[in-house]
């Protein structure tokens, strides 16, 4: 009751700010007006923020996570979701993927499937050094079908998320230790949640490396992505194929 208490009253505070900053007043210099459209825009993001650190928190927590390792875990607090927000947009500003992953407020990266997913990040020395996101499927299905349709693969494994915005602050070749916890991360929530299958988008280069896990294939090979031009392959990961190099590599 009082977590719908605080809706209500958030979203009666943005109706009646927003009624009251939308009217241009006359007598009053444009500049003015302008800015009290800027302080409407502002209110608006701060309320949508909040709304997605909500109910994505809430999200993780109902999630099951079996994990001893103190170095990867669920985002289950507003501070650990603000600083993987904060991780994406320094990693994809660094690396010009802002047409890509566009920000609604500078300097943290977020967007609506947030959630409905669980966002794993890995913590190096109280640092948080790395982060991805499974999106569970829902009834505005994954981001990768505004260009494709996986039916097929929900008829094929019955369940199905999206592995995205997989951002590693250091990034290096190989089986790196971000890499390492974050796949164990995204293992574990496909192992213990109703869901049996992922897919992702991955270059071309990196599927040798991938395809060593077992249960990883091809679905489809892309000569770009969104705005990034390289070749890439679109990928389905089936864990219960897992290889003995996987088990090795990633559980032991």
């Amino acid at each position: 009751m009082v977590q719908i208490n605080k809706n209500r009253s958030l979203n009666l505070l943005q109706e009646l700010i927003k009624n009251n900053l939308s009217k241009n007043l006359d007598y009053m210099p444009e500049s003015f007006n302008n800015e009290q459209q800027q302080a409407l825009e502002l209110f608006q993001k701060r309320v949508y923020l909040e709304e997605i650190i909500e109910e994505t928190v809430a999200f993780n927590k109902s999630l099951v996570w079996n994990n001893s390792n103190e170095k990867v875990s669920l985002t289950t607090s507003a501070e650990e979701l603000i600083d993987v927000f904060k991780l994406r947009s320094d990693v994809y500003t660094k690396m010009n993927y802002n047409k890509e992953f566009p920000e609604i407020i500078e300097g943290l990266n977020f967007d609506d499937y947030d959630k409905n997913s669980a966002i794993i990040y890995n913590k190096i020395n109280s640092e948080v050094t790395g982060t991805c996101r499974l999106i569970f499927d829902s009834e505005k299905k994954l981001p990768i079908e505004e260009k494709y349709s996986f039916d097929y693969m929900r008829e094929k494994h019955g369940s199905i998320g999206e592995v995205s915005r997989l951002t590693v602050k250091h990034k290096t070749e190989g089986l790196n230790l971000d890499f390492k916890n974050l796949t164990t991360g995204i293992y574990l929530v496909l192992r213990d949640n109703p869901i049996n299958a992922s897919i992702s988008v991955i270059s071309k280069d990196h599927f040798k490396l991938y395809s060593k896990f077992g249960g990883f294939e091809i679905e489809k090979e892309l000569e770009s992505y969104g705005n990034l031009n390289s070749t890439f392959v679109l990928t389905s990961w089936d864990i219960t194929k897992i290889s003995k190099f996987f088990k090795k590599a990633f559980l032991n």
